[in-house]
């Protein structure tokens, strides 16, 4: 899992490990522990003390971390902004596409002479999502206590801290993308480039700047983005474990047979 610090109590034993990487540190020490039965490691993306902007976090020490303690499937929660307005604060939304506008991140684990051109039409593993919405369906009328779930979504990703123009935003809800993000990018495609699987779920904070159109629609500060995080902390909790619960066995997945899977073996 890589998330928030609001996840810590999810686990019923967490011991922090501290992994060195070819690529420096990871953002935070890794915190291993049970859920459900099942060995889990949980990296805070931003840092423990929320230290880590967007465009600083450490992507390639984290996932090259996780890969190393033999994690296969990773399930990455992040705080997004809806660009849609049947999309709303408190909803929840599984990424199926992603659009990258960031500039400068390192985001590979391949250099030369070792080319090696991956594969990310299709940015998120297929497998991952299913089950996850098979279990926010199932878990009752709503599926998702907080606010509506969405089985699908596209996430543009910028390259923060700032948050976005309105006329930004309203370009954004033009060509079809449904919610924004500064981290998914390139999380999401190092766990590709590595050999594993990867889900983006997406938990709306806000309303992005222009989305409805309007001028007078409160621009998105900071403070109200993490009040609603805050707020649905332990929905998110009582649905990984769920989650996790149900989880098949990553070797299963064609995500680990990627076209930079055999990094993992390093």
């Amino acid at each position: 899992m890589i998330g928030g610090s609001g996840f810590y109590k999810l686990m019923e034993h967490a011991d922090p490990l501290t992994v060195e990487t070819p690529f420096g540190t990871p953002s935070a020490p890794i915190r291993l522990g049970i859920v459900a039965g099942r060995r889990v490691a949980f990296l805070a993306r931003h840092g423990e003390r929320h230290e880590y902007a967007p465009h600083e976090v450490p992507y390639r020490a984290n996932v090259w971390a996780l890969a190393s303690l033999g994690v296969k499937q990773v399930v990455g929660f992040c705080a997004s902004g809806s660009l849609r307005n049947d999309i709303a604060p408190g909803d929840l939304v599984l990424l199926d596409q992603l659009v990258d506008r960031t500039s400068g991140r390192s985001d590979t684990f391949v250099s030369s002479p070792e080319v090696d051109h991956v594969s990310f039409a299709d940015p998120y593993c297929r497998r991952l999502p299913l089950l996850i919405a098979a279990v926010v369906e199932g878990s009752g009328p709503s599926g998702w206590p907080p606010g509506n779930f969405h089985a699908h979504g596209t996430v543009v990703v910028v390259q923060g801290p700032r948050f976005s123009t309105r006329a930004e935003s309203r370009m954004y809800a033009a060509s079809g993308i449904d919610v924004i993000n500064m981290t998914q990018y390139p999380e999401a495609y190092l766990a590709r480039e590595i050999g594993m699987c990867y889900a983006g779920v997406a938990l709306v904070t806000d309303r992005d700047a222009g989305v409805a159109g309007d001028p007078s629609v409160e621009a998105v500060t900071a403070k109200a983005a993490f009040e609603v995080m805050e707020a649905n902390v332990e929905h998110a909790k009582r649905l990984l474990a769920s989650v996790i619960r149900e989880l098949p066995d990553g070797d299963e997945c064609a995500c680990s047979q990627g076209g930079a899977g055999s990094l993992r073996k390093r």
